[in-house]
């Protein structure tokens, strides 16, 4: 017997979007943190190695902040999936070949 499809919880757009509304609530959030974090790295590559090439504060800058908000961006994504209950709602099909994989 094949398992009803289950609704997401995102499938409300009220719910979805107070849940979007977090997640960019928490993304401006980071993005302050990030240019904090950007601007002591600026200062302690400019106190550790003086004033030399512009390339090298472009390329640190863009660096940190790449990272840092690609992080903060997949990471939210997870908690977002798995605070609305979207994770439960999917069906991967598993149970149904559970009995056969373990015997």
């Amino acid at each position: 017997m094949a398992n009803p499809v289950r609704p997401s919880p995102l499938d409300d757009p009220d719910y979805a979007e107070f849940a979007w509304g977090r997640y960019f609530r928490v993304m401006r959030w980071m993005a302050l943190l990030t240019l904090a974090v950007m601007a002591a790295a600026a200062l302690y590559l400019y106190e550790a190695v003086g004033l030399v090439s512009i390339h090298l504060y472009i390329a640190a800058m863009l660096g940190i902040g790449f990272t840092m908000m690609l992080m903060a961006a997949l990471m939210g994504l997870v908690f977002l999936s798995s605070g609305t209950g979207h994770d439960e709602a999917v069906d991967n099909g598993l149970e149904q070949h559970l009995d056969e994989w373990w015997k």
